[in-house]
């Protein structure tokens, strides 16, 4: 917009001094075009533009018609349409003719929003990027109520828009208000609104729960109307803006405490619009006393679903594995999880109980089931082993019912003789054994004493045991000894060959 002595000066150096458009422009600092509009170039170079036919005339109707059905058609989408309708001509012609013969755009009007204390409260989710937590990286969002009439904020950054988080944030909102508004407007949140057809709504049944326990009305506003609840959408903006910018945070626990001083020590410390003298931290002390009163139990909003546990002592959730007795695997438990704690229950016993990891792919364990599975664990391997002894040495058995006769230790004698049987082979024990039990010395170490005399009448040089590394794993191998009598005759016939070759 320029003054009118502008524009006369414009003129004056135009008509006059015989000026050039760009001349002028270049003395004064403004646009050729504003130069063009001040001297009403535009109205000469139309006359000339329209005094012969050009080749956007055969396509004017189209361009009128495509207008009025979409006023705010870019040009250039308009370009391509012509284009294949055979239009030869350039965009910035095109452009100049679109923007004489665009429908004029009407803004629409809206009433001021006036409400009565404790009647309404808005609300909406933000999205505001990631978090990183641990080894990953999670969804951020803020969930943000506001009070109408005081402009009271409660906000909660979340790592996730469940429906459990969801009306977990609305307790915390009441709680934090000390009242319930009569009524909570939203966008047709799919947590709200599971339907619409117009007028007719359908309401998600765990949200007309919430608002039963607490009496207030769910109220969504009309489609694509997001200008009615924009005191919500002014106060995610200032959190977006004001708050969250340029902040380094720690935790999702540490953001929220900061969050938590700005909107008491900022927000509520402005002057509510409309009023001069009062700010928002006093306007709710006025609310306070026109909301519903808090029920007195507190609504219950965890997560409980059914969950399979599978053939180990674990079961997946949100991206993390939760152990359990190892008594529960290949069982439909119920699981109970809020934002802190996660629960497992068979039935209405409760058989875990893990603190809420955001991280993923983690194992989250108890050391009371990590040591019951390992007890298990260790007497299965002793079954096992005494399974072993008795199918490749027969005579083990009568061995060890006089062992238990006389109050000897089954499991160390066991293991003794398992070692024996890896070292001699079973052939060789089964002698042993049997020897040993014919001379009622029932105890390990008289088989050990048994083989190394026969070892000594054959004239064998006695058995060096290997070193193993303290690592179970290794040291826990079972390894099945075999004969090795078809090694030495191969080694006997490479001898005979080298010495027939000297």
């Amino acid at each position: 917009m320029i003054t009118d002595e502008q524009r006369a000066t414009i003129r004056r150096l135009y008509f006059a001094e015989h000026w050039k458009v760009n001349t002028i422009a270049a003395e004064l600092g403004l646009h050729h075009d504003t130069v063009e509009l001040a001297v009403g170039c535009g109205r000469f170079a139309s006359k000339r533009f329209t005094s012969g036919p050009q080749k956007l005339d055969p396509y004017r109707g189209f361009i009128a018609d495509t207008l009025n059905r979409h006023p705010r058609l870019r040009s250039t989408r308009l370009f391509e349409m012509l284009r294949d309708r055979g239009y030869e001509g350039s965009i910035g012609t095109l452009r100049r003719y679109v923007r004489r013969v665009r429908p004029a755009s009407h803004h629409e009007a809206f009433f001021r929003l006036t409400v009565l204390p404790g009647e309404q409260a808005q609300v909406d989710w933000g999205s505001f990027g990631k978090l990183r937590v641990g080894r990953s990286e999670r969804k951020l969002s803020c969930f943000v109520m506001v009070l109408c009439w005081s402009r009271a904020t409660f906000a909660r950054f979340t790592l996730d828009q469940t429906l459990e988080s969801f009306v977990r944030c609305h307790v915390e909102a009441f709680e934090s208000f000390r009242g319930v508004p009569r009524e909570a407007l939203y966008d047709n949140l799919k947590s709200v609104v599971l339907e619409r057809q117009g007028d007719l709504i359908r309401f998600h049944p765990h949200i007309l729960e919430l608002s039963g326990h607490y009496h207030f009305a769910p109220k969504p506003v009309g489609i694509r109307r997001g200008n009615e609840k924009g005191r919500v959408e002014r106060r995610i903006r200032d959190i977006r803006e004001s708050f969250f910018a340029a902040r380094t945070v720690a935790s999702l626990d540490d953001l929220n405490a900061q969050l938590d001083r700005w909107l008491a020590e900022v927000v509520h410390s402005r002057v509510v619009p409309g009023e001069d003298t009062l700010t928002v931290a006093e306007a709710l002390d006025q609310e306070r006393a026109r909301l519903l009163g808090l029920p007195e139990h507190r609504f219950r909003c965890d997560l409980v679903k059914p969950i399979r546990s599978g053939k180990t002592p674990y079961v997946r959730f949100d991206g993390n594995d939760y152990s359990i007795p190892h008594t529960h695997v290949r069982k439909t438990l119920s699981l109970v999880a809020s934002d802190k704690l996660v629960r497992l229950l068979d039935g209405d016993t409760e058989i875990a109980r893990h603190p809420r990891c955001w991280d993923k792919r983690r194992q989250i364990e108890s050391e009371q089931h990590l040591a019951e599975l390992a007890t298990v664990k260790r007497k299965a391997r002793a079954h096992r082993g005494r399974n072993r002894l008795v199918s490749s040495c027969p005579a083990s058995v009568a061995f060890l019912e006089q062992i238990a006769m006389h109050g000897g230790h089954l499991g160390g004698t066991t293991t003794r003789l398992l070692h024996l049987l890896d070292q001699h082979g079973a052939q060789e024990l089964d002698v042993a054994i049997g020897e040993a039990h014919t001379r009622g010395a029932f105890a390990a170490q008289s088989v050990a004493h048994v083989l190394d005399q026969r070892r000594r009448a054959r004239g064998l040089p006695p058995r060096v045991d290997a070193v193993l590394p303290d690592d179970p794993r290794v040291r826990n191998l079972t390894l099945i000894p075999h004969d090795l009598d078809g090694y030495d005759r191969l080694a006997s016939l490479c001898e005979s060959d080298e010495e027939d070759g000297q």
